[in-house]
C-alpha cells in the first residue's frame, strides 16, 4: 500500500495483501502476510479496528471510516480525523511515556494508524462492570492528565509552538462539532438522534425545562468552543483505557482539541460516576464494597493531578505564564497563583462532569454500564440518579469544592429514589 493510492475500507480477507509492503508491520508480526491471524474487533462508535497475530507478534491496525459507524453512511466524517489522532498520541507519548500505546505506522491516504498491540489489557469499562480492581489506576490517569495538561500549555510550551499547534488542530472542525452537538446540545431538546431509557420522562423534562441549567451549560459550551489552553485526549472516559489488574493505558484521542485544563478529566470523573451509579444492578444485593472503591478512585484520580501539576509547576514552569520573573525572583511564592489556577480547573471539571452525566443517559452513543441492565425500571431509576447528580453538578459547582466533597454527594444521590 502507498499513500498514492485512493481510500478504500479494509476488512479481514484484505488487509494482509494490502499492508505487506508496511515494513515495520512485518517486523512486529511477521514477514509473510500470509500468515497473519486478523480478527476485526471495534466495538465503538466510529472505527475499523483489527488485530493482526503473526509468528513474531501482534499488532492492531485503526482505519477511519468515511462516516459515523454507529449510524451509518447517512452521517459523513471526514478521514482526516486519523492524521489528528495519530498526532495526538505523538504528543500523548512525548508528554507522558508509556501512557499510550507505541504508533509504529501511520498513512494518511489511508487513514489508517498501525499500533501497539496492548495485552492482555481490556477495556475499563468491562472491567468495572465486572467488578474487577486496576491497582494504581488513580494514580496513572491522574498523572496522565496532569502532564498532558500542563506540557501541552503555555504553562511549558514555548508560546509560538503552541499557538502553532493551536493552528494544526484547529483543522479537525467536524470531529470537535459531535462533541458540541452530542454533548453540550442534544440532551436539552428532542434532539432527531437522541434516546433514552423508558420512564425518565419526568427528569428529562425538570431538565428541559430548567433554562438557568441550560444557560450554564451553553455557557460551558463557549468556554469549550473558544478556550485553547491545553490539548485535550477530547474523549476520556473509562472505553478510552486499556488496563489489567497492576496497568492502565490511555487509547483512542481522535476527538483531540484544544480546550480547557478541566475538560478530560471532568468526563473521566462522570464515567467513573455512572459505574458507580450502576453497580447496583451489575454487583446483586452487595455493591457496597465496589462503589467504595470507585470513589476511592474518584478522590486518588483528582489528588494524583494536583499533586503532579504541582510538581510540574515547580520543576517546568517554563512558559509564558506566571514566569519566574514575576514571582521567585521577586522573592514572593507562586504557590498561591497555582492553587488559585487549581481550583479554576476543578470547577471547569465539575461542570463538564455533570454534563457528561446528562449526555451519557439522553443523547447518542450511551455507556455499557447502564445500558447493559436489562430490567428497563431498574436501569431508569439508577440512570435518574445520575442525572439529578449531573444538575447539581452543573447548577451549584461552587458547593462541591473538592473530590471528597463530590464522592459525599454521590454517596446521597445513591441513596435516593428520583423516580
Amino acid at each position: 500500500m502507498t499513500p498514492s493510492q485512493e481510500y478504500e475500507p479494509l476488512d479481514v480477507d484484505s488487509l494482509g495483501a494490502r499492508l505487506a509492503g508496511v515494513e515495520i508491520l512485518s517486523r512486529k508480526v511477521g514477514p509473510d502476510a500470509s500468515a497473519w491471524r486478523v480478527r476485526e474487533v471495534g466495538d465503538g462508535n466510529l472505527n475499523l479496528v483489527f488485530i493482526v497475530e503473526g509468528p513474531v507478534g501482534t499488532a492492531v491496525v485503526k482505519q477511519a471510516l468515511p462516516y459515523v459507524r454507529l449510524v451509518g453512511d447517512s452521517w459523513p466524517l471526514p478521514l482526516y480525523r486519523a492524521f489528528y489522532e495519530y498526532h495526538a498520541l505523538t504528543r500523548q507519548a512525548a508528554r507522558d511515556p508509556g501512557s499510550v500505546p507505541e504508533v509504529y505506522h501511520f498513512d494518511e491516504a489511508q487513514a489508517l494508524i498501525v499500533m501497539e498491540f496492548l495485552s492482555p489489557h481490556v477495556i475499563l469499562r468491562r472491567k468495572m462492570i465486572a467488578g474487577e480492581r486496576v491497582e494504581g489506576l488513580a494514580e496513572r490517569i491522574g498523572t496522565f492528565c496532569a502532564r498532558t495538561a500542563f506540557r501541552g500549555s503555555e504553562l511549558s510550551m514555548e508560546s509560538g509552538a503552541k499557538k502553532a499547534d493551536v493552528g494544526l488542530f484547529s483543522g479537525n472542525v467536524e470531529i470537535p462539532a459531535i462533541t458540541e452537538s452530542l454533548v453540550f446540545t442534544d440532551p436539552y431538546f428532542d434532539a432527531e438522534l437522541n434516546s433514552h431509557t423508558p420512564g425518565l420522562e419526568p427528569v428529562i423534562a425538570r431538565l428541559r425545562e430548567d433554562a438557568a441549567l441550560k444557560a450554564r451549560v451553553q455557557r460551558m459550551l463557549m468556554s469549550f468552543a473558544s478556550n485553547t489552553e491545553t490539548l485535550l485526549h477530547g474523549d476520556l472516559h473509562s472505553g478510552s483505557i486499556m488496563a489489567t489488574a497492576t496497568e492502565a493505558r490511555v487509547i483512542d484521542p481522535e476527538f483531540v482539541q484544544y480546550g480547557p485544563m478541566g475538560f478530560d478529566i471532568g468526563m473521566l470523573i462522570a464515567n467513573y460516576l455512572m459505574a458507580f451509579f450502576s453497580q447496583p444492578a451489575h454487583r446483586g444485593d452487595d455493591p457496597a464494597a465496589y462503589q467504595g472503591w470507585i470513589l476511592e478512585t474518584i478522590e486518588g484520580t483528582v489528588a494524583s493531578f494536583e499533586a503532579e501539576f504541582a510538581r510540574l509547576w515547580t520543576t517546568e514552569r517554563t512558559g509564558m505564564l506566571f514566569p519566574a520573573c514575576l514571582f521567585e525572583d521577586q522573592g514572593h511564592s507562586s504557590e498561591p497563583a497555582m492553587k488559585a489556577l487549581l481550583r479554576d480547573i476543578w470547577s471547569d471539571a465539575v461542570a463538564i462532569c455533570g454534563i457528561e452525566m446528562h449526555r451519557r443517559c439522553l443523547s447518542l452513543a450511551h455507556n455499557a454500564d447502564f445500558q447493559e441492565i436489562e430490567d428497563t425500571a431498574l436501569r431508569a431509576r439508577l440512570e435518574a440518579r445520575n442525572l439529578m447528580m449531573g444538575r447539581e453538578l452543573i447548577l451549584r459547582t461552587e458547593t462541591v469544592p473538592d473530590a471528597r466533597a463530590l464522592t459525599a454527594m454521590a454517596r446521597e444521590f445513591n441513596e435516593r429514589d428520583v423516580l
